[in-house]
C-alpha cells in the first residue's frame, strides 16, 4: 500500500499569511519524505483562499530541489486553464528537475469563480479537458505532434524539454464521472477518487463504479491504480481531533460553495465560510473517517482497503489554520506506526490469500 500526503494550501484567514501557507507547505512536503510517504500531492486553484497552490508544476520543481527519494505530484492541473502546448514544457522541466519523480494528475477543473478570471466557459470544461489531454498525450509520446481539434489547431511542433520518464510519466486523472473512469481504463491511466466525508457505503458504491467501469472496457480492474483522498487524522487528544474535524468541515464548505457558483465573499478574495445542508457532525465525521486512536486509525483503514481495494492513501494534511507543528507530529506519527501497521496487516492478507485453497 502506498501512502501520500495531499496538501492544499489553504489560508482560513487573514490572520494567516499568505508565504506562511506556503511555507507550511513545503515543511510538509519535506516531512513527508523523512517519514517515508510515497508521495507529495500539490493541489491548483486561484482567486481566493480556498488554495494558495496556482501552479503545482511549480511546487514539485521548487520541492525537487529539497527532497531526493519521495515523487512529486500535481493533484491536479487544470487543464482548461493552460495552453496545454506550454503545459507540455512546464512537464518536461518539472520531471527533469525532480530527476524522473514527477507524478501527472490533471483534472477538467468545477469552480465557475477561477474560469470567469480566465475567461473560459467552466460549462465547456469537459469538452476542453478531453482534447487537451489529447494534445499532453501527443507532445509526450511524440518528437513532433500536431493536432486539430475543436478547441486548439496546432500545426507541426517539437517539444525541447521532454521528461525524463518514458514514454510520460504517470498519468492519473480525477476521476468523478463514469466517462473520465473508463477513459483512464481505455487508456491506462490512474484514478484519483474519493469520498468526501461520507463512509463505507461511499466507499462501496465507488468500488462498484470502478469495476463497472473497467469492464466496460475489457480491463483488469487493476490495470489503473487508485489513489483515495481522505481526511485522516489519529490521537488521543479530543482537542487536536476537534480542531482537524473543524477545519476539515471548513475546507468542505469552501469547496461545496465554489462548486455550487456561490461566491461568498465580501472583500473579493477571502470566502466566507457558511453551514450547509451537507455539513455533518463531529461524531458523523468521526464514525465516518479513519479518525481517533492510532488503534481506530489502523483500523477504519483496513476496513477501508477491503472495501475500495485502492493502491494508495493520500491523508490531507494541510487544512484551513491547523496547528503546524501539531501536523509535523502527525506525519511523523503515521510514518512511525500507521504505515507500517497497516503495511504489515495488508501484506498478511495478501498472504493469507495467496495459499488458499482452490476449490474443486
Amino acid at each position: 500500500m502506498e501512502f501520500a500526503t495531499f496538501i492544499l494550501a489553504a489560508q482560513r484567514g487573514y490572520h494567516q499569511s499568505s508565504d506562511g501557507v506556503i511555507r507550511n507547505s513545503i515543511e510538509q512536503a519535506v516531512i513527508s519524505e523523512q517519514a517515508g510517504f510515497n508521495t507529495a500531492w500539490f493541489a491548483e486553484h486561484h482567486f481566493n483562499n480556498y488554495s494558495l497552490v496556482a501552479s503545482p508544476l511549480m511546487m514539485v520543481a521548487h520541492c525537487a530541489g529539497l527532497t531526493s527519494t519521495i515523487r512529486l505530484g500535481t493533484a491536479v492541473c487544470v487543464l482548461p486553464l493552460y495552453q496545454p502546448q506550454r503545459l507540455l514544457s512546464e512537464i518536461g522541466f518539472a520531471d527533469i528537475v525532480s530527476d524522473g519523480r514527477l507524478e501527472l494528475g490533471v483534472g477538467s477543473g468545477y469552480q465557475q469563480f477561477e474560469f470567469e478570471r480566465f475567461g473560459v466557459d467552466v460549462d465547456q470544461a469537459p469538452a476542453v479537458f478531453s482534447e487537451y489531454l489529447d494534445v499532453l498525450i501527443k507532445g509526450l509520446n511524440q518528437k513532433i505532434f500536431e493536432h486539430d481539434g475543436q478547441y486548439q489547431k496546432i500545426p507541426p511542433t517539437a517539444i525541447s524539454m521532454r521528461t525524463i520518464q518514458k514514454p510520460t510519466p504517470p498519468i492519473w486523472i480525477a476521476a468523478g464521472s463514469g466517462g473520465s473512469l473508463r477513459r483512464a481504463y481505455r487508456e491506462g491511466h490512474n484514478l484519483f477518487v474519493t469520498a468526501f466525508h461520507n463512509g463505507l457505503h461511499a466507499l462501496g458504491t465507488l468500488r462498484e463504479n470502478v469495476e463497472k467501469a473497467a469492464a466496460s472496457e475489457r480491463k483488469s480492474v487493476t490495470k489503473a491504480k487508485i489513489s483515495l483522498l481522505r481526511c485522516c487524522y489519529a490521537s488521543d487528544h479530543e482537542a487536536e481531533i476537534n480542531s482537524y474535524l473543524e477545519n476539515a468541515r471548513f475546507q468542505r464548505r469552501l469547496s461545496e460553495a465554489l462548486q455550487q457558483r456561490r461566491q461568498q465573499s465580501q472583500d473579493g478574495y477571502l470566502l466566507e465560510e457558511a453551514p450547509t445542508q451537507q455539513d455533518l457532525s463531529f461524531e458523523s465525521m468521526r464514525e465516518n473517517l479513519p479518525i481517533g486512536s492510532v488503534n481506530r486509525v489502523i483500523d477504519r483503514l483496513l476496513e477501508e482497503i477491503s472495501v475500495l481495494k485502492p493502491s494508495q492513501i493520500a491523508i490531507q494534511t494541510q487544512l484551513g489554520d491547523f496547528d503546524q507543528k501539531t501536523m509535523l507530529r502527525q506525519i511523523e506519527l503515521w510514518g512511525d506506526k500507521i504505515i507500517p501497521a497497516i503495511n504489515s496487516a495488508t501484506h498478511q492478507r495478501l498472504g493469507r490469500d495467496s495459499i488458499r485453497p482452490r476449490s474443486t
